[in-house]
């Protein structure tokens, strides 16, 4: 994996395909570091589904679509991302997982100009940053869900990365993906998601205490609020396990009891409803 026209994406998941989709879309060669045959399996059609909507809402043509997957490769070994400008972390909302990747991927990713980015919706860029030998090349670049609809990104630079590696994420984001961005400060949920999260805890703890229904909720902030889709049903969306991730990692830094999970997202997570991926959370899913 060689060039400035390669990227590296660890983890296939829902962030992971949107993320590789839309570098395919770009141009770019994109190697996926995928953990097992079966990640790779659902990864593959992630991104196939998501570029036959896009060839049927007419975004792109079948030839597109045909291109954009021929730019796409899979991987279990991480020194297949070795060469690459950029790396981007997009695997589960661990931190335990998360941290033991970067201590790898410092490792197996020998291009000492690399810049490593990961895709953490709440834990601080600096925890990341510190396992590696080269802390002022990771920066903090959230995208949200999905990747290819949704035009922001979220750009944070812990104390230690430097202004040249913020500056390159920014023009690559920019400039070759065509995002906005927005910068945050290195802090637990950073902008989007510290305004976020509370609002959908506080729609939970409505609906755990009975005060109103979750359809009754929804509904109340879309016809009356606007809003394109209410609380409950965003939450289903992102995924409630995600979610209970964020809050404690919101909690943790902030001690601030909006940002605490309520036990009924909490049970919910452990029974497995975690929202539209599992065909259950506060609505049922085919």
């Amino acid at each position: 994996m060689n060039g400035t026209n390669r990227v590296g994406v660890v983890g296939c998941g829902l962030m992971g395909s949107g993320i590789a989709e839309i570098c395919a879309r770009k141009g770019l060669d994109v190697v996926v570091a995928v953990s097992s045959a079966r990640s790779e399996e659902r990864g593959r059609r992630r991104v196939d589904r998501s570029l036959e909507r896009a060839v049927s809402k007419g975004g792109i043509t079948p030839a597109e679509r045909d291109e954009a997957l021929g730019r796409i490769s899979y991987t279990t070994d991480l020194g297949g991302l070795s060469g690459g400008q950029f790396v981007i972390e997009a695997i589960t909302e661990d931190e335990s997982a998360k941290l033991d990747l970067f201590s790898r991927l410092d490792k197996a990713v020998e291009n000492p100009d690399a810049v490593f980015t990961t895709n953490t919706s709440s834990l601080p860029v600096m925890k990341l940053a510190r396992v590696m030998s080269r802390p002022e090349q990771v920066v903090g670049t959230h995208f949200f869900s999905p990747v290819p609809a949704m035009p922001l990104v979220e750009v944070t630079r812990s104390l230690l990365t430097s202004a040249e590696s913020a500056e390159r994420v920014e023009t690559f984001l920019t400039t070759t993906l065509g995002k906005d961005v927005v910068r945050s400060p290195d802090r637990a949920g950073f902008v989007v998601n510290a305004l976020l999260v509370p609002y959908l805890l506080s729609a939970m703890r409505m609906a755990e205490s009975g005060f109103a229904s979750p359809e009754d909720i929804d509904r109340g902030m879309t016809q009356g609020c606007a809003h394109p889709v209410g609380p409950l049903r965003l939450s289903d969306l992102i995924g409630l396990d995600t979610l209970e991730a964020v809050a404690g990692g919101l909690y943790a830094e902030f001690k601030e009891p909006l940002f605490a999970a309520p036990p009924l997202l909490s049970r919910m997570v452990e029974g497995g409803l975690l929202g539209k991926k599992s065909g259950r959370g506060f609505y049922r899913y085919d």
